[in-house]
């Protein structure tokens, strides 16, 4: 399924309900107040660092691959008379009609491209955005499988309005030689007597310090990475045009 389709229908009302994290403003405000502006948040969804960096001031414009998630964003900045600039696009199809200082996820959502070849689009698509002097913020993850006692167990909240929301893992296929792990899940939402059910396979890629590096370096960027723990399931790569430029990715 085509992340596009995926947060749709039901999916935004659970997901914002059990979601296991949120990202708070400050490391990306930090990041963006140290590289520049115009901004990027690519995957900026309904909510998030965002509008706080809109509420802020900042020259910032937002990415999603989901019309859901971004009519949601539009409704929330509409209620406190913002205003926003979005684009629905697909990470890996970037195509805006400007560059940005700054460019970051906030949290790993690089590891929803399903696979290396859409990454090395998605990093191509960074670097031809990317102004000479400025840098991009990926965060990365590399998954657990998901626990045994986990599979088949509902959790669940209450979302606004009183309905309720579960979300169950059924099954999942951890592939630790293609570097991915499929899941599949199942979305409810309860309102009175009602149940809306809606299935999805949540598909999450991840990649090595080592392989990430090789992928952004064809795509004509230098990587870092900040406090880099070879033992830690989690890291963040800083990405800058290579002085060789990007004409190749740009093209």
């Amino acid at each position: 399924m085509s992340a596009a389709d995926f947060y749709t229908g039901i999916i935004p009302d659970v997901y914002t309900a059990l979601r296991g994290a949120t990202f708070e403003a400050g490391r990306y405000l930090d990041f963006v107040e140290q590289t520049g502006q115009p901004a990027l948040e690519l995957g900026c969804g309904d909510d998030g660092p965002f509008l706080e960096l809109v509420r802020m001031g900042f020259d910032i414009d937002g990415i999603d691959s989901s019309q859901d998630m971004l009519d949601r964003c539009h409704a929330r900045a509409a209620a406190e008379n913002l205003r926003i600039t979005t684009y629905r696009q697909l990470m890996q199809h970037l195509k805006l009609p400007r560059t940005y200082r700054s460019i970051y996820l906030a949290g790993p959502t690089f590891n929803l491209l399903p696979d290396d070849d859409a990454a090395m689009q998605a990093l191509q698509g960074i670097a031809g955005h990317l102004q000479k002097g400025g840098a991009a913020m990926v965060p990365l993850w590399i998954p657990c499988p998901t626990a045994m006692e986990d599979i088949g167990r509902a959790r669940e909240a209450t979302v606004v309005g009183g309905a309720t929301a579960r979300y169950t893992v059924e099954s999942e296929k951890y592939d630790d030689a293609r570097r991915t792990r499929r899941t599949h899940t199942l979305y409810e939402l309860e309102t009175g007597s009602t149940v809306e059910r809606v299935r999805r396979e949540w598909i999450i890629h991840w990649h090595t310090p080592e392989g990430f590096t090789e992928l952004a370096h064809a795509a004509g960027l230098e990587v870092t990475y900040g406090d880099l723990d070879l033992d830690s399931d989690e890291f963040t790569a800083y990405l800058t045009r290579a002085e060789s430029g990007v004409s190749a990715a740009a093209s």
